[in-house]
């Protein structure tokens, strides 16, 4: 304590705004790279356009900005710049460091999108059954389908008059709220004719 009276007020404000930064910085970080309970209670602060994905303006941006604009600070009055100097350097920093996390956060909630599920990309694709399918949707079966480059087994309905038995080709038409395949049956897709081209031999025109 009589090292932190001894400072000046300029000093003391980059220390302090340091401290209670780095604080919060590593339990964040701890919290969202571990997955311990309590890393998502810090609400993300919604930036202006909510729809976009690459979020700059966020509580952990923030506080990743305060935590190296207070150490860059600290760093800036130990080098001997002056004030002016020191807090652009600083805030320059911040900005750099916000920038960064956003990537950063934003890298890795791709990472995590990509591999979720959406059963919506199953539509019109065509697969398999895999267990008998009720006609007129009184049946629930499964299908054996290749969905975001995965070969999956999915439950499914059908609409058909008849049963659907496994090994029926079938192709989705719709999707539920819920993720149940409608499905219909189909025919194997005709793969166009390959075209044989012949080389015609030169003929012998000499005679003997």
């Amino acid at each position: 304590m009589e090292w932190f009276s001894a400072l000046d007020s300029f000093a003391q404000f980059f220390w302090i705004i340091a401290g209670i930064g780095s604080l919060v910085f590593t339990f964040i970080i701890i919290t969202t790279f571990t997955g311990v309970d309590g890393g998502d209670d810090f609400d993300d602060i919604e930036d202006l356009d909510s729809g976009i994905e690459f979020q700059f303006i966020t509580f952990k941006n923030l506080v990743g900005f305060f935590t190296i604009f207070g150490w860059i600070g600290i760093a800036g009055i130990n080098a001997g710049f002056s004030r002016p100097v020191t807090v652009i350097t600083a805030f320059g920093c911040g900005l750099l460091m916000m920038a960064v996390m956003a990537a950063m956060f934003y890298a890795m909630r791709k990472l995590t999108d990509s591999g979720t599920l959406d059963y919506k990309n199953a539509i019109n694709s065509i697969g398999e059954v895999y267990l008998t399918i009720g006609a007129n949707r009184t049946r629930m079966g499964k299908v054996s389908i290749r969905v975001q480059g995965t070969l999956r087994e999915l439950e499914a309905l059908s609409d058909s008059f008849t049963d659907l038995k496994s090994g029926t080709l079938i192709q989705v038409t719709d999707v539920t709220s819920n993720g149940i395949l409608i499905v219909n049956e189909t025919k194997k897709p005709i793969e166009p004719i390959k075209q044989e081209t012949y080389e015609q031999l030169p003929s012998n025109t000499g005679s003997l």
